[in-house]
């Protein structure tokens, strides 16, 4: 069964040209290695001021280790900030829980409180722990405030997320006034895109953002020939050319599938949490109606018992329970 397993992969390996660019391999290749391309993806997904556009970065960590605290295998993080000190969290992350927020919640040293302006919504929220490291980390260097840079995590998700908007794919949070939506602060900004619920026609306003989402969700191993939209891109293209399979070495292509097979590992955990916890509920939801099924016969029991017309051998057979039980009412 092994053997028939690893031949399955390796035949899914061989039958397109490209590798998915959301593997930890692939999107490191392409992001974490090539200023120009990580550039263009924070100023096509980010909120950025048409007039202040990212024109420079450096990456904060020379080493782009994969995430592997706690097993948790299928975040993949790029890390920049800009020539004006703003900072760029860039998270991929391949299955979703609700211990993905809490991870982004409660790992930081602190955190605020923001709102969610989505479809003129305001909503409370709690601030994303990584990007408040990224601030704290900045008050412990300069410790002057006033030196404190914005700070923009761009959260790509390969699954969709409990609880948002069914029809919004696109999700910006930020720090409001909660009674003056339109008064912001300025130094953490949070996008959360669904990958899943991307399709081109919902921001074609933005070329660049469709394009680089396009390659995100349609270039995997099945890939023969990229679309022809994205091949002529310059960006893109160069994207491309990143995540052929003969551009990999053999130990490259090892890395690609352990990740692979790290997230899938990862999924059918959480798919067996989901199903205990959903036994669990039902066989406490059981007991329940159970345990209130009987209040209710105790209850008719003692009624019944009260108006003394009723013998205790009828009132058990009335409600099912024993002459003992009803005595002892």
């Amino acid at each position: 069964m092994n053997t028939l397993k690893k031949q399955n992969r390796e035949n899914k390996k061989m039958a397109g040209k490209y590798l998915n660019p959301k593997a930890d391999l692939t999107f490191k290749l392409v992001f974490g290695e090539h200023e120009d391309l990580m550039m263009s993806l924070l100023n096509a997904l980010l909120p950025i001021a048409e007039d202040a556009p990212i024109t420079y970065i450096e990456y904060e960590t020379p080493e782009m280790a994969p995430d592997w605290k706690d097993g948790k295998n299928s975040i993949v993080d790029v890390r920049c900030k800009d020539a004006k000190g703003r900072h760029f969290l860039v998270e991929m992350q391949m299955n979703w829980d609700e211990e993905f927020k809490k991870r982004v919640i409660m790992n930081g040293q602190s955190s605020e409180s923001h709102q969610d302006c989505l479809n003129g919504r305001v909503v409370k929220a709690e601030g994303v722990a990584n990007a408040s490291k990224a601030v704290m980390k900045q008050v412990g260097r300069a410790e002057l405030y006033t030196l404190i840079q914005p700070v923009f995590s761009l959260n790509l998700l390969n699954a969709k997320m409990n609880g948002e908007a069914p029809e919004e794919f696109y999700h910006d949070y930020a720090i409001l006034n909660v009674d003056h939506p339109e008064c912001s602060l300025d130094y953490l900004r949070f996008v959360f895109v669904e990958l899943p619920k991307f399709q081109p026609r919902n921001i074609m306003e933005k070329k660049m953002a469709v394009l680089w989402l396009r390659f995100l969700t349609e270039i995997n191993e099945d890939t023969v020939e990229a679309p022809a939209e994205l091949l002529e891109n310059e960006e893109i293209s160069k994207a491309l050319s990143i995540v052929e399979k003969s551009a990999m070495s053999e130990a490259q292509l090892y890395a690609y599938e352990r990740f692979w097979d790290a997230v899938n590992n990862e999924h059918v955990l959480m798919e067996g949490r989901y199903k205990e916890g959903r036994a669990e509920g039902l066989a406490e939801g059981r007991a329940e109606e159970r345990a209130k099924a009987r209040r209710e016969k105790l209850d008719t029991a003692r009624k019944l018992k009260a108006f003394h017309v009723m013998t205790i051998e009828q009132i058990a057979d009335a409600t099912g329970l024993t002459p003992e039980e009803i005595e002892a009412l």
